[in-house]
């Protein structure tokens, strides 16, 4: 038997999974949590925008994951040997740059950054960049409109170049210091291999760059030094360091160098597959085809999606960029910048009903209720909107509150905010000529809590299908894992076959009540109100209110 190992990279922790590439058994798994920070994440207390994390701790976690799913192989399978490893494959959360001397070290390695967060990773949910991501957004509608064109008509304060602009603003002399930048679905593969030194053997992901960066081989790869320059000349010079060509994750990043092998209990010179992100390598994991979306739901929501052509662009999306899920078709990105996070911040900040007040009781309380019952109705904004309006300012909402409101009422009218911002997503595919015949689920929401995906199906009127793995993303690594190592060491030659032959078959269909349907309908009526009213300028008076409170609330802490 032959094996191999997917990686994914999440917000507060490694998974390590080695699957068996004849059938795609998941053979043993083991995560690490981040050391660093509050549960991997380094937060600011006066600035609720940043989050960042240590690089270290990817490195870290690699060796003891790797090192802890090879001895629980060990013990189920008695003749297993770590030597039929044939392939490693790698995906992370994004977009996650990070700052890199020119030994392709981490800055924050250098003891002059220990204690500055702007030398670590700047994790994907940072938003301490949403003013430049403006500014990205007016400059490339004035001069460059292609820019926006594949990601949605607006430039997202999550992403790579806008963080890079705020680092240089805020902090000019960990900007200097760094000799480029890099995510970290290219960095870890790099290191592993050791073509993160010199820094311009880094193998750069067309999931990332084309998703999170701009770079698109129609206009010549990323935005030009002209553009860059018009947001500061020091952009333009950095564009020499970054990168001009990109790869899909059928092609190896390097082969694993000896040291990192010795340590985890793997032979030296495995293909480590090209990095992506967590959610693109999620569909394959759950079997992606096209008319298919699949919601990876966590702490956020991406969806993915693929079309083998598109005849025309869709706005709103997060990205349209071919080759960033499978390598012959276009990836399509979308999402919700917070679903499980709006859930543990109910719970876990406004802890209703004290120490009893978990996630199982609120949802079996929950459930015994009626779609509008409770008179609520909630904008799943918590944390800015990814999709279809492109604005980290904007905020959550609660509306319909009474003196009489429970608890497990507003519980349930959150998972319905994100269920109603989920089909909001749906109809802009629909709407600009993707049609949509399946929707499957996975992650771990909709594995440990069955409400959510039922209230998906009622909202949705169509069938929610839940993927049988608990770990899709980690999946979809060891797929592409397989697809690098070959057929003659006992992986695949394409990902067609791969994917047949690994990917997560189906555990449960969730189908919609229709009386459920029927009143969800017309609430739904009114979240589009809501949301047009709050998030679109120029609809009504409310478009400005959260901007206007954020603003505030600014002002206030810096007094």
């Amino acid at each position: 038997m032959k094996y191999t190992i997917g990686l994914d990279y999440g917000t507060n922790s490694v998974r390590a999974l080695l699957v068996n590439t004849k059938d795609g058994t998941e053979v043993a798994s083991n995560v690490w949590q981040y050391e660093s920070g509050d549960k991997g994440v380094i937060l600011d207390s006066n600035n609720h925008l940043l989050a960042r994390q240590n690089a270290m701790d990817y490195i870290k976690g690699f060796t003891i994951t790797v090192k802890n799913v090879l001895g629980i192989a060990e013990q189920v399978i008695s003749d297993f040997d770590s030597k039929d490893v044939v392939g490693i494959g790698i995906d992370t959360t994004g977009s996650s740059p990070m700052s890199i001397g020119k030994d392709g070290l981490p800055l924050s390695e250098n003891e002059k950054y220990k204690n500055n967060p702007n030398a670590y990773v700047w994790l994907w949910k940072d938003h301490t960049s949403y003013k430049e991501a403006a500014e990205i957004t007016e400059l490339a509608k004035q001069i460059k409109p292609e820019y926006l064109s594949k990601c949605g008509g607006r430039y997202s304060s999550e992403w790579f170049f806008s963080k890079i602009l705020h680092c240089l603003k805020i902090d000019s002399e960990v900007f200097e210091d760094a000799y480029t930048w890099v995510e970290i679905c290219d960095y870890i593969p790099a290191f592993l291999t050791g073509n993160n030194s010199p820094p311009e053997n880094i193998i750069r992901s067309q999931c990332a760059a084309g998703h999170k960066a701009m770079y698109n081989r129609e206009w010549g790869g990323l935005p030009d030094k002209e553009f860059l320059s018009k947001l500061n000349p020091k952009l333009a010079e950095l564009r020499d360091r970054l990168y001009s060509k990109t790869y899909t994750i059928d092609y190896p990043a390097g082969f694993l160098k000896e040291d990192i092998a010795k340590d985890a209990g793997l032979r030296e010179g495995i293909p480590v597959a090209v990095g992506a992100f967590d959610s693109h390598l999620g569909a394959i994991g759950a079997g992606i085809k096209e008319n298919t979306i699949v919601k990876i739901i966590g702490t956020s929501t991406c969806d993915i999606m693929m079309a083998k052509k598109l005849d025309k662009d869709i706005p709103g999306i997060c990205g349209i960029v071919k080759g960033s899920v499978l390598p012959d078709y276009y990836g399509l990105e979308a999402g919700q910048s917070a679903v499980g996070d709006i859930f543990n911040w109910f719970v876990k900040y406004i802890q209703p009903y004290g120490d009893k007040g978990t996630h199982d009781y609120l949802t079996t309380l929950a459930n015994s209720l009626k779609p509008g019952e409770s008179g609520l109705l909630c904008l799943d904004w918590h944390n800015g909107n990814r999709t279809i309006l492109v604005d980290q300012e904007l905020s959550g909402l609660i509306l319909g509150l009474q003196i009489q409101t429970k608890p497990e009422e507003i519980y349930r009218a959150l998972i319905e905010a994100t269920g109603f911002g989920a089909l909001t997503i749906i109809n802009r595919f629909e709407e600009f000529g993707v049609n949509i015949h399946d929707v499957i689920v996975c992650g771990g929401i909709p594995k440990s809590n069955k409400l959510l995906p039922q209230i998906y199906a009622d909202i949705m009127n169509r069938e929610i299908k839940c993927s049988k793995s608990n770990q899709t993303c980690a999946l979809g690594a060891a797929i592409a894992a397989a697809v690098v190592a070959g057929k003659k060491n006992g992986g695949y030659d394409s990902f067609n076959e791969a994917q047949m032959n690994m990917s997560s078959s189906i555990e449960h269909i969730y189908k919609p009540n229709l009386d459920n349907y029927a009143i969800y309908k017309e609430i739904f009526q009114l979240y589009i109100k809501l949301h047009n009213a709050f998030g679109i300028k120029g609809l009504l008076e409310l478009y400005d209110v959260m901007k206007k409170l954020l603003a505030i609330k600014e002002r206030i802490k810096r007094c």
